[in-house]
């Protein structure tokens, strides 16, 4: 557990956009106060997530559209080029028709990722990252394709390198359409991400009121406590700025049963978290539920 003044990075999830995870990248740095986050511009946030070592950078608004090769399309094709030096026809075709599929999911396009896969394309392929073509979809919050992968037997589970899975990503990014196919086909509601949150933590963290609500309903523990010591209460509060959506999944999670005076890993307790923010609404709502 990081202690007096030392910086976390959180990484839930990938960087922002082309970024992993939705990400954008916080340093918690804790001091005699509280813990306070200290956005840094280009990143992702969150220390409960894991969802991002270090981020991609984001694409400038002015790059949509233009005709520029992207990072994980080039280095798909460069290797696929240095392995056709290597590989039998049959086998350089089948490279091809993953690369393609990687990029359709990232595009959208649904069409012709139902075709690749009607082709012989692998399913689970992988890019250099370790996301498959539905955790590339995910990142991209492209609803469609991710349903034509899902239908097509996708693992909604399938994490990659630093541990992102479609469910967990849609679920800390708020991703609610795509959150709720994971949650129809097999999502584990146990799985965490590499700082050992549920997809819960950092749902409430970021705001996202109907992904919380999904998620209660679906049956992920109210109480599970992460690496870093906080429940996704500690974390609504902590990371949450204090207004009206995340007084709405504090109340959210008081209702469902959560712990109001589970303290995190040096002690503090919800309540002094909420009291230290001036966070007057949850202060009520905490002591109205018995916290101390």
């Amino acid at each position: 557990m990081p202690g007096a003044g030392q910086v976390r990075q959180d990484a839930h999830l990938a960087p922002l956009k082309r970024s992993r995870a939705g990400s954008s990248k916080h340093e918690i740095a804790k001091s005699e106060s509280g813990t306070k986050a200290r956005p840094i511009p280009g990143f992702h946030v969150s220390p409960s997530t894991g969802t991002t070592a270090i981020g991609r950078p984001v694409r400038p608004v002015g790059m949509i559209g233009k005709t520029k090769m992207r990072p994980r399309l080039f280095g798909s094709l460069v290797g696929a080029s240095i392995a056709a030096f290597s590989l039998s026809p049959a086998a350089v075709g089948a490279s091809m028709l993953e690369t393609q599929l990687i990029s359709a999911a990232e595009a959208g396009d649904t069409d012709k990722v139902k075709s690749l896969l009607q082709q012989g394309a692998s399913i689970e392929t992988r890019d250099a990252s370790g996301a498959t073509a539905l955790l590339v979809a995910t990142h991209e919050n492209r609803v469609d394709a991710a349903r034509a992968l899902i239908e097509a037997g996708a693992d909604v589970n399938a994490k990659d390198k630093i541990q992102d899975s479609p469910y967990l990503y849609a679920g800390a990014r708020g991703h609610l359409e795509i959150m709720k196919l994971t949650l129809a086909h097999g999502a584990d509601l146990k799985s965490t991400n590499r700082y050992g949150g549920t997809a819960l933590i950092p749902a409430a963290e970021r705001g996202h009121v109907e992904t919380v609500k999904a998620l209660i309903e679906a049956g992920v523990d109210i109480n599970h406590v992460n690496r870093l010591g906080w429940t996704t209460l500690l974390e609504a509060i902590i990371l949450g700025t204090g207004g009206e959506k995340h007084t709405e999944i504090v109340r959210l999670l008081i209702k469902a049963g959560a712990d109001v005076n589970l303290a995190d890993g040096e002690g503090v307790s919800p309540l002094s978290h909420a009291r230290q923010r001036g966070y007057g609404s949850i202060e009520t709502l905490l002591v109205d539920a018995g916290a101390r």
